[in-house]
């Protein structure tokens, strides 16, 4: 299961994050979140290269390389080519109102020139059947979804949805769950069932403030959950 941690944006808690089993990072590119990464250049020491983290072709082996989720929600293309380029970002995450020929565009930009293997990864807000059905928009564009609960903050609420709506998805991409997942849902998590469902996103309900990410809280259900 793939286990992603996403408002991520503090070097020293980052660096804490890193060492616990997870497998991707998320940073969110959105100025109205308060998750909102400002600096953009990597290099200034923002997300250090620990070895975890590590973008390399394995000159200095590390234990798992993280992969890096940049967080977009209706931003100019050029924008988030600036962010894959100066985060060394592996997957994009579109959370706005993007539609497949913005998505095409955007991968063409991308791939190969700029990010070799580059994913796209779309969130779709759900409340109901009827929206889970709007993944027929997308399939064939994106190489993931990550079905979010509905609400206006465009992700990161704390809120939960009802999962079972999720058996309206017959498609053929694999997604993520999201949604007010916290440290209590180890047992929930075990028991959703679908062939489709490659992991879980966590965000709000393991942090102290905005940002900033319990080391202890995610250890503990990280650990819970893989074993």
């Amino acid at each position: 299961m793939i286990i992603k941690v996403c408002g991520m944006r503090d070097a020293a808690n980052i660096k804490e994050v890193s060492q616990l089993d997870i497998d991707w990072m998320g940073f969110i590119f959105f100025p109205k979140s308060p998750r909102y990464v400002r600096q953009i250049n990597s290099n200034a020491g923002f997300i250090p290269d620990y070895p975890s983290l590590r973008n390399n072709d394995g000159d200095e082996p590390s234990p798992k390389k993280i992969k890096r989720v940049g967080v977009f929600v209706d931003d100019m293309p050029q924008n988030i080519v600036t962010r894959v380029v100066n985060f060394r970002l592996d997957i994009v995450q579109l959370q706005g109102c993007e539609n497949a020929i913005m998505i095409d565009n955007l991968r063409r930009t991308l791939e190969p020139d700029i990010h070799k293997g580059i994913k796209i990864m779309k969130a779709l807000s759900v409340a109901s059947a009827a929206d889970v059905e709007k993944y027929k928009d997308y399939e064939g564009h994106v190489d993931y979804f990550l079905f979010d609960t509905k609400t206006p903050l465009k992700g990161g609420s704390g809120n939960k949805f009802d999962w079972s709506v999720l058996d309206a998805y017959d498609g053929k991409t694999p997604f993520l769950l999201s949604g007010g997942i916290g440290p209590d849902d180890v047992e929930r998590i075990r028991e959703f069932n679908h062939p489709e469902c490659i992991g879980i996103d966590v965000n709000s309900r393991f942090e102290t403030v905005p940002g900033v990410k319990d080391a202890a809280l995610l250890k503990s259900f990280v650990e819970a959950l893989r074993g």
